[in-house]
């Protein structure tokens, strides 16, 4: 609880005058003042939170946490619960398409089992921090005891404090357990107070009476937890996950370092505002790579007023989306660190 509170503590406001004087840069550059939409918001965000009028871009990161769930047992995914093992070895043997998207963005992937069920992965690029085999099943009592679930956030923040020791710029949220739709859909619905039916998606692909089943099963868990929506950590321990809890961690370790968060789907963004109701600042350092076909995901990002970048129908997860927006922000910061001025291309400007 000590890394997390003082994580928690060194969060603070962003520097608008690198943003201010990022706008004027862009404002000066050979084109009609925001023409180039998006991408001059990204700029200037990212001016902001380097506190740099012109923002630089090294070292990429995808920081994917991996962990199993105990609803899995009431039916609510398409997939086996085994899936989080094989994909995991999947993207260590580079074989997942997370792996193919970050090879063409030149972004390492850093794979970390926080609650993988099952026989241990060896492998020389797995960082294992397990803090127990996957979750307890929430439909019958809480996910996680206040100890597992700080844990499970520390590993986050202590994660995102290495690559970031290493060099890391930017880094994107991914994820990977099976059945992890149903936790971020019940703490969406605690957080927010909307309608199951309108947050709740078919996750990895399941039928009607899938869907069905994960509803009630959310529904279930809420009536016999009971979270707390005033307290994050009380609705993360009690109907959350243990790579979400990570990625709340994440988020949280590289605010506090001043490092931009290219955020993914919907279990992302559900980390996300986590972070955000833990830290209101945070929200200044995320960015939104997508929109995806999961209800709950607009809902997320409206919450935080968050603007995706993207809209492609992905539904992956992995940290896909994010990476894909690592190619977008990285024309963001060449479009102000190289484009001309209308005074150095000898280009008027108004009458």
């Amino acid at each position: 609880m000590i890394l997390l509170s003082k994580t928690l503590a060194g969060i603070g406001d962003v520097d608008r005058e690198a943003g201010e004087q990022a706008q004027k840069r862009l404002d000066s550059l050979t084109k009609p003042p925001g023409s180039l939409g998006i991408l001059e918001e990204i700029a200037v965000q990212l001016a902001a939170i380097q506190g740099k009028a012109i923002p630089v871009l090294g070292q990429k990161v995808v920081m994917v946490m991996a962990g199993d769930h105990g609803v899995v047992e009431e039916g609510v995914s398409a997939f086996p619960q085994e899936v989080t093992q094989q994909m995991v070895i999947n993207f260590l043997n580079h074989g997942a398409a997370i792996n193919v998207l970050s090879n063409q963005a030149d972004a390492r992937i850093v794979v970390t089992d926080v609650g993988i069920k099952g026989a241990a992965i060896e492998h020389p690029e797995l960082n294992i921090r397990k803090v127990r085999p996957g979750t307890r099943n929430m439909v019958k009592e809480a996910a996680m005891t206040e100890e597992e679930v700080t844990a499970a956030v520390e590993v986050g923040i202590e994660m995102v404090d290495r690559e970031i020791d290493k060099g890391a710029t930017i880094v994107a949220t991914g994820e990977m357990g099976i059945g992890n739709t149903t936790p971020s859909s019940a703490i969406l619905a605690c957080l927010t107070g909307k309608d199951l039916d309108l947050i709740t998606g078919r996750g990895t692909g399941v039928d009607d009476e899938g869907l069905i089943r994960k509803r009630e099963a959310i529904q279930k868990a809420l009536e016999i937890n009971r979270p707390n929506a005033e307290e994050p950590l009380d609705v993360l321990r009690k109907v959350g996950g243990l790579e979400i809890a990570a990625l709340t961690g994440v988020i949280l370790g590289a605010a506090a370092r001043k490092v931009p968060v290219v955020l993914d789907g919907f279990i992302s963004t559900t980390a996300a505002l986590l972070a955000h109701k833990l830290n209101s600042h945070c929200q200044y350092y995320m960015i939104a790579s997508h929109l995806s076909q999961e209800p709950g995901h607009r809902i997320l990002l409206e919450e935080m007023g968050l603007k995706p970048t993207l809209q492609l129908d992905l539904r992956l997860g992995e940290g896909t989306g994010a990476v894909l927006a690592f190619n977008l922000i990285e024309a963001a910061v060449k479009i102000i660190s190289e484009m001309a001025t209308f005074e150095e291309a000898g280009v008027s400007n108004k009458e």
